[in-house]
């Protein structure tokens, strides 16, 4: 990737709903090779898709919870089952597997503290495998962005 390649991503996550005209304009190329950039850039999956991104509390979810993960034990399968259930939780947002005193980082999005106590109390807590789950809410964002730095 080149220059061009980050002007086009960076225009991407700024507006995705720009026709390639725009993003020609603002990049310097003309239409034809900026499209078959962005064509490229789709075929080798830099961009894995096109989304729009919603206003949380404008659909109901008020409450952003970060849930650190402990395992019972280090083992494959258990790793495995606990991933498998997570991915069945449309309330999480993300997982993620890291380094350091828990397991797992969970980001869950959910209208109110009693929706959360009912996925944290039905769904969470019967995953074969966890020990521990410690949970932070979020007060107030500082920054939330989508977009990488190139």
């Amino acid at each position: 990737m080149d220059t061009i390649d980050h002007k086009i991503l960076m225009q991407l996550q700024e507006n995705a709903k720009q026709n390639t005209k725009e993003i020609a304009g603002k990049v310097g190329l003309s239409v034809t090779p900026t499209y078959e950039r962005i064509k490229k850039l789709e075929q080798q999956e830099v961009i894995k898709s096109y989304v729009a991104l919603l206003d949380r509390t404008k659909i109901g979810k008020e409450l952003i919870a970060y849930c650190q993960v402990t395992l019972v034990k280090q083992q494959k399968k258990m790793a495995d089952n606990f991933k498998r259930e997570i991915l069945l939780l449309p309330d999480i947002m993300e997982c993620h597997q890291v380094s350091g005193n828990f397991d797992y980082l969970l980001k869950v999005a959910v209208d109110d503290i009693a929706e959360f106590h009912d996925l944290l109390n039905e769904k969470l807590s019967n995953i074969n495998g966890i020990a521990t789950i410690h949970t932070s809410f979020v007060l107030d964002s500082v920054k939330d962005s989508t977009a990488y730095s190139l």
